[in-house]
């Protein structure tokens, strides 16, 4: 568990209870919709792949979450997008149709991105430049945590109960922890107030253009890097599985060692290293012809995902304190745009040749690595804005 010990307890422990049960939420609803959407909705491939691109509108449409917060304090919008989250679980069991699924999905999605565009803006604000990448890497290793127990929760249940059961009791359990959040005022007047409106700055052009470059990496991965060890490779669902249980069990370890390594090291070498390493691992998925080659390259993408969170710390180091809340909500949003696009893209490139995609993403790889030489921090007299 993390300590209580960094400046902010309050805030802290806000933020691990519902990093817990959003975590349970999504982690449930992921596991379990491929099976439900089969087998009690009756959906086909084409059905589930418009929901697959409907669950990425919320992501789009974060930047909106700088008007919510003219309404609601930022802590409370936290709260409530765990609460959406539950409630989206919930009505996933009671809606067993194309057009509930994707009722569905909008809720628990707008729930979660909601959820993780406050969260971040919240670690930035409370917790300072030497203390917010120890933050977001024990968040991301408790993420993991969450993972792998719901797993194994969601396995047993799955022997004695139906989906709607399972859906209702995880999304009731989440409701009430985002209900409890609602309850707490974590809030501090120390921390700098922030701008109600958008922000876009070209000081912060460096931010934004890393931002969109990550998320068109994450759709590269997400989108074929599976789909290519099924499709090319014959690996068993199994071995997925088994897959997606090491990628946590490892990120659970190393999630606060990247981010004690941007501490220490600084936010330049950690992202060339990320991008370095992701130009060999997207050249290895075009080229290896061994399903444990690919497998290997799979684990060590997965996690250089985690070192993304030194794109919001360098944003941290060089922002106004006031354009934090703002700028992550935009920030999000560009994260977003590749995923409407690429998996488009990607797919039609897929079909001439399946290694384009990831010599696409090797080369996008390499563009990133160059942009990132230009992050320059002076952190000197830059002091907690908590």
């Amino acid at each position: 568990m993390i300590k209580s010990d960094f400046g902010q307890p309050a805030m802290l422990k806000f933020l691990i209870l519902l990093t817990i049960a959003s975590s349970m939420g999504l982690q449930t609803w992921m596991i379990l919709f491929n099976n439900f959407a089969v087998d009690v909705a009756g959906l086909n491939g084409q059905q589930v792949g418009v929901i697959g691109s409907v669950r990425e509108i919320p992501g789009l449409l974060a930047l909106l979450v700088v008007y919510v917060l003219l309404v609601i304090s930022e802590h409370r919008l936290a709260a409530l997008s765990v609460v959406v989250v539950g409630v989206g679980s919930v009505v996933t069991g009671f809606l067993p149709s194309y057009g509930g699924l994707i009722f569905s999905t909008l809720v628990i999605s707008f729930g979660f991105h909601y959820y993780e565009t406050t969260n971040q803006s919240l670690t930035l604000q409370y917790f300072d430049i030497h203390t917010s990448p120890l933050i977001f890497g024990r968040l991301k290793s408790l993420t993991s945590a969450v993972n792998i127990a719901m797993g194994l929760t969601v396995f047993v249940l799955g022997l004695f109960l139906e989906y709607q059961t399972i859906f209702i009791l995880i999304g009731v359990a989440v409701a009430l922890v985002g209900l409890w959040g609602l309850c707490q005022n974590p809030s501090s007047a120390d921390v700098v107030p922030q701008r109600q409106r958008m922000v876009f700055r070209r000081k912060y052009f460096l931010f934004y253009f890393l931002t969109c470059m990550a998320g068109a990496r994450r759709q590269i991965f997400i989108a074929f890097s599976v789909f290519l060890l099924v499709k090319e490779f014959d690996c068993s669902v199994t071995q997925v599985a088994a897959l997606f249980v090491v990628n946590n069990l490892i990120n659970y370890f190393v999630s606060p060692m990247i981010g004690r390594a941007i501490v220490r090291f600084g936010e330049r070498k950690v992202l060339s290293l990320e991008y370095g390493s992701l130009i060999a691992v997207f050249l290895g998925y075009a080229w290896a012809d061994s399903l444990w080659v690919v497998m290997g390259l799979y684990v060590i993408d997965h996690i250089l995902f985690s070192f993304a969170m030194a794109i919001r710390t360098y944003f941290q180091k060089v922002a106004d304190p006031r354009d934090v809340a703002p700028s992550m909500a935009v920030g999000f949003t560009i994260n977003h745009v590749a995923a409407v696009v690429m998996p488009v893209i990607g797919g039609a490139l897929w079909m001439i040749d399946y290694s384009i995609p990831f010599i696409a993403g090797s080369i996008m790889s390499g563009i990133s690595l160059v942009a990132v030489q230009w992050i320059r921090t002076d952190v000197s007299g830059i002091k907690n804005p908590a």
